[in-house]
């Protein structure tokens, strides 16, 4: 599976297109009531994205925006997020109520997810001490050394592979307000290099007194996850745990149903595994009479059999 559709959503506002340059731009919404995509593109781009963005705030109030996506830039292939991140860093005294950014929402058709280049984005929790939510898409050059924000709720990066050192420095963030972390870990093929010790941080528990929705998800080692989230002290106070989209097979499951105790959980995300029926069973048995909503979707997931007997399975977004 690849990326199809753009996000309708952030920060619980829909998503609204900033006219393109020759577009026109009566009639807009008012600032707050929607999340303002800015965009350009990635091919034969007449205006580059840091061009766009000037045009919005001339356009736009922006003292009163809430939530921006940053859609494609000029050559994301092959050209990083670095003047994206200048143009929102240089502008923060424009935007003093933001409180989400997302950065690289392009579909297959504009950049394939592991494609996408991106840079250090953790300029932008410096500039916006209030942030609230931050998410980026594509793992190709990213970089998030460790750091230290108050505000922040939500962070979320969506990749085909999620770079070890990346991994390492969301874990040994000091984030005291984070409620929601989704980490698509992805494969080594699309540069996620990552191995559970590098989840320590993490699963320990202690860095993130807040968290309640974990989600490490579309990895390659997803029995080996499973496996450490089964013994994982921070687990006790989620809500939600998302361990979909990646090469779940029961060993991996089983290790859950082998752990701790999963039954205080709301939800439990699997959709998207290489589960037989057999252990399909025995979670819906033992999960769901004491109310968890389990989704156990088979999605996506398929295998390929060599004709030595070798079995290929495949996480759920790659390239």
């Amino acid at each position: 599976m690849t990326i199809g559709d753009h996000l309708d959503e952030l920060h619980g506002l829909p998503a609204y297109d900033f006219p393109g340059r020759d577009a026109p731009v009566a009639d807009l919404p008012d600032p707050d009531a929607v999340a303002w995509r800015v965009r350009g593109e990635v091919y034969d781009s007449e205006e580059d994205w840091p061009a766009a963005f000037a045009r919005f705030c001339e356009t736009v109030d922006t003292t009163r925006v809430k939530a921006l996506i940053v859609g494609a830039w000029e050559e994301a292939y092959d050209s990083s997020c670095e003047p994206v991140v200048n143009a929102l860093t240089g502008a923060r005294d424009r935007f003093p109520a933001l409180r989400a950014v997302f950065v690289g929402d392009m579909v297959m058709e504009e950049c394939e997810i592991s494609w996408i280049h991106q840079g250090d984005i953790t300029p932008l929790l410096d500039a916006y001490p209030e942030l609230a939510e931050l998410g980026v898409r594509g793992g190709t050059d990213l970089v998030f050394p460790a750091v230290k924000h108050a505000a922040l709720r939500r962070l979320v990066m969506e990749t085909g592979g999620l770079p070890a050192e990346v991994v390492r420095g969301v874990a040994a963030s000091d984030l005291p307000a984070l409620e929601h972390l989704d980490l698509w870990l992805g494969t080594p093929d699309y540069g996620g290099d990552s191995e559970v010790t590098d989840l320590e941080g993490i699963l320990s528990g202690a860095r993130f007194p807040n968290l309640r929705h974990l989600a490490l998800r579309n990895s390659e080692m997803q029995d080996a996850v499973a496996a450490a989230v089964a013994a994982a002290p921070v687990v006790a106070r989620l809500e939600e745990l998302d361990l979909s989209m990646g090469v779940l097979t029961d060993e991996g499951a089983g290790a859950l149903l082998a752990g701790q105790p999963l039954t205080h959980l709301a939800r439990l995300d699997l959709h998207h595994h290489y589960l037989s029926e057999p252990m399909r069973n025995r979670l819906a048995e033992t999960l769901r009479p004491a109310g968890v909503e389990l989704d156990l979707d088979k999605d996506d997931a398929d295998e390929d059999t060599e004709s030595d007997g070798t079995v290929w399975r495949y996480v759920s977004v790659g390239e």
